[in-house]
């Protein structure tokens, strides 16, 4: 049977300690306020116990608060310029165009995402913000001199969750919350989770990688191999069945991961190619008289 479209799948990613090492506030934008990671990670986690607030809305407003102390520009650009400094893990900028000439040779269509608790404008400055379909993650509210001023989107691992769907039913409008709650019959859905490749490492990822898993996607849980705590961590989500698959932070062609993908798209390809044969079988038999 000739095939008259190809299938679409989703490969969603988080980005800090998924794509890349470490937060990405650590890079530059942390030291550019002339303090340590753990100072303000410490000091965003009392506003928001203070505050009785989201973790993520108060690193954000935190963000604003030490900028504008310190005199560093909050404009758009600045920001991107701050993700341009951005570290990527091993592989990565080279993943992209080796997955999609092997989705290419599976006969998929390969669309790539964020789905990040971190920075959209620092996403959109690193040398790989081009590979994506969409990017999900926080972002600020910018006035007519394009100056940051306030949290437009805080991601939360329930925001997470809410992108899945978004991705599922084809809504690019991150704001738009009448057509995420619109039924839609699953087999008219752009992307069903049986074609989505969840990739995650932290606590925001749990609840994505674990639904991918059970609605038929597939969930990796990878980790950074110098970080021994993040590897018994990924291995616990696999032994609890959150995840189907647990990988080291290499993006290179000769690693697991890569090797992992490649084995399910081709069981992506032949579960499409199956599920094909059996609706044409059954038109024939409902046209038979």
């Amino acid at each position: 049977m000739e095939n008259t479209h190809k299938p679409v799948v989703a490969l969603i990613y988080d980005f800090d300690g998924t794509l890349s090492p470490r937060n990405m506030q650590e890079y530059s934008f942390i030291r550019a306020l002339n303090m340590s990671p753990k100072d303000f990670w410490s000091k965003a986690q009392a506003l928001s116990e203070k505050n009785d607030a989201s973790s993520i809305s108060c690193y954000m407003k935190l963000m604003l608060d030490e900028a504008k102390s310190k005199n560093i520009s909050l404009q758009r650009k600045s920001f991107r310029s701050f993700g341009h400094e951005v570290e990527l893990f091993p592989g990565v900028k080279e993943w992209f165009s080796l997955i999609n000439k092997l989705g290419d040779e599976k006969e998929l269509t390969i669309k790539h995402y964020i789905n990040s608790s971190g920075l959209k404008e620092m996403i959109e400055g690193t040398d790989i913000a081009h590979e994506f379909e969409r990017i999900y993650a926080c972002s600020f509210i910018y006035n007519v001199d394009e100056v940051a001023e306030w949290p437009a989107v805080a991601v939360d691992f329930t925001t997470k969750t809410q992108f899945l769907f978004k991705i599922n039913k084809g809504i690019d409008s991150v704001r738009d919350d009448k057509k995420i709650n619109e039924y839609v019959p699953k087999d008219q859905r752009p992307i069903p989770f049986e074609r989505m490749i969840y990739f995650g490492d932290g606590d925001t990822d749990i609840p994505c990688m674990r639904m991918v898993k059970q609605e038929g996607g597939y969930s990796v849980a990878v980790y950074n191999p110098e970080d021994e705590q993040k590897r018994l961590n990924a291995e616990k989500l696999i032994k609890e069945e959150r995840v189907n698959f647990v990988c080291e932070a290499d993006y290179r062609k000769e690693k697991d991961i890569f090797n992992v993908v490649k084995t399910v798209l081709e069981k992506m390809k032949s579960d499409f190619d199956f599920a094909e044969l059996l609706n044409k079988h059954k038109k024939i038999a409902e046209n038979t008289k």
